[in-house]
């Protein structure tokens, strides 16, 4: 499940300044259906609202994951992020991560100082707090999913690298992902156009290029997510869509 997430994570990977989200709607929802081999073994949702933040207006958005059917008789996942995305922007100003994967858990608040390029870190389990000192533009893991959205599209022609700093639980990771092509995604809706994007990391303990991610998301305006895969140790997780709503341009399938 986690795989499933860092993997949109490193799909939204940009660097510089975005533009206002001009292309999504407040109340978009998109649910994914996700598999391990033939087995059915999880959900994921995001959803966006717009609202206000410290008095400015931000974009609120939640991922919500959990591991359902068999899998979820031996490995119970409830994972829940949150951010609050300035609009103007495109940083983030508040980030929670509030995770439940087997009998591991972790709940931690990240308030950002972008102007200052520091944060402060609360472990809520442990009661701590920490200011640590950042990079530019750095995004959390949520706000890199919807960074790359404010895009113009010839920002995103094939054979384009993008670069950004994530910060990840508590480290900041450096990604980068090269759009190698277009293809034809078939999906439960029709088969639609998607760029296809190799996400890599750069440095970093969590994330190998053995992993061997590959994103589809749809050659449109909307860049939303089609289709993800992740080549594991024993296996693969896919994640695919299964529904939406409220997207601002209609998906051509």
């Amino acid at each position: 499940m986690k795989k499933i997430f860092s993997a949109f994570i490193i799909l939204y990977s940009v660097l510089g300044f975005a533009q206002k989200f001009d292309n999504i709607k407040s109340g978009e929802v998109l649910n994914y259906r996700i598999h391990y081999g033939i087995l059915n073994a999880g959900t994921a949702t995001l959803t966006t609202l717009k609202t206000t933040f410290q008095g400015k207006p931000h974009f609120y958005v939640k991922g919500y994951g959990r591991t359902t059917g068999a899998v979820r008789a031996f490995f119970k996942v409830e994972d829940n992020y949150e951010s609050f995305i300035n609009y103007n922007t495109a940083l983030p100003s508040f980030y929670v991560r509030n995770v439940k994967e087997g009998g591991y858990t972790q709940h931690l608040q990240t308030v950002f100082n972008q102007d200052n390029q520091t944060l402060i870190l609360t472990d809520k389990e442990k009661n701590t707090s920490k200011v640590v000192k950042t990079v530019k533009n750095v995004q959390d893991m949520l706000s890199a999913f919807y960074y790359l959205r404010s895009l113009e599209p010839g920002e995103l022609k094939v054979g384009t690298v993008k670069k950004l700093d994530v910060w990840i639980d508590d480290e900041l990771f450096p990604f980068q992902l090269k759009v190698v092509g277009t293809e034809n995604v078939s999906t439960k809706f029709g088969t639609i156009n998607c760029l296809k994007i190799i996400p890599q990391v750069i440095s970093g303990r969590v994330f190998k290029d053995k992993e061997g991610v590959t994103l589809w998301v749809s050659n449109d305006r909307n860049l939303i997510p089609i289709s993800i895969k992740a080549e594991l140790a024993v296996g693969s997780l896919k994640a695919s869509l299964d529904s939406y709503r409220n997207v601002k341009y209609p998906l051509q399938f």
